[in-house]
């Protein structure tokens, strides 16, 4: 009795965990994802070439997962605070990206293409910026997990690692911005394990 009430749950739990995948997946792909080409792949790792994006931006902080108010800030943005009172589709990643000192981070949402095309209608609510995010060649790791400053680090570090066994070199920081830059794919309630976060270094 006791070994098939056991088997009963394992298969339920692997449903479950099945169920929640597949959804997680199909959630996923149901947003629009900012475009890049990748120049290569090496298990977690890639090398990718993006083109400019367009992103509403807030300044946040990264252990706080937009509990700070910042994710709201841009979600207001996307559902109308904007001169044209329009209506954008949310799109992945979130983008994080540091600045020099580590004080804060600007958590940016990627305008959908069409949007970029025909025009990035401005802000109302305080505290929210359109800005570019310029293009280049970037050294990217995924990986899963619950995004915070320590995860970020160990990701870091081990992007970093791996940059040395190809030769590759960082991009020095620009004005008022660092060269590395987190990205997030998933809503907040995502299990931590099913969760694509990467890091991002550009690259020289």
């Amino acid at each position: 009795m006791m070994r098939k009430r056991m088997v009963y749950f394992s298969v339920v739990a692997g449903l479950l965990l099945v169920g929640t995948l597949t959804w997680n997946l199909t959630a996923r792909a149901a947003y629009e994802s900012a475009e890049y080409k990748v120049i290569e792949s090496d298990g977690d790792f890639e090398i990718r070439e993006y083109p400019d994006l367009i992103l509403a931006a807030t300044t946040a902080k990264l252990d706080a997962q937009g509990r700070d108010g910042s994710f709201m800030k841009l979600f207001r943005y996307i559902s109308g605070a904007n001169d044209s009172e329009q209506k954008i589709s949310m799109t992945t990643p979130v983008f994080m990206e540091k600045d020099q000192t580590d004080a804060e981070s600007r958590m940016g949402f990627v305008m959908p293409k069409e949007v970029a095309v025909e025009g990035v209608p401005t802000p109302t609510g305080e505290g929210v910026a359109i800005r570019k995010r310029a293009g280049g060649r970037f050294a990217v790791y995924r990986f899963s997990g619950r995004l915070d400053e320590k995860l970020a680090k160990e990701s870091e570090t081990k992007l970093r690692e791996w940059m040395k066994t190809k030769g590759l070199t960082a991009a020095p920081d620009s004005p008022g911005s660092s060269n590395i830059e987190s990205a997030a794919y998933d809503p907040p309630f995502t299990p931590g394990p099913l969760r694509r976060n990467e890091i991002l270094i550009r690259l020289k």
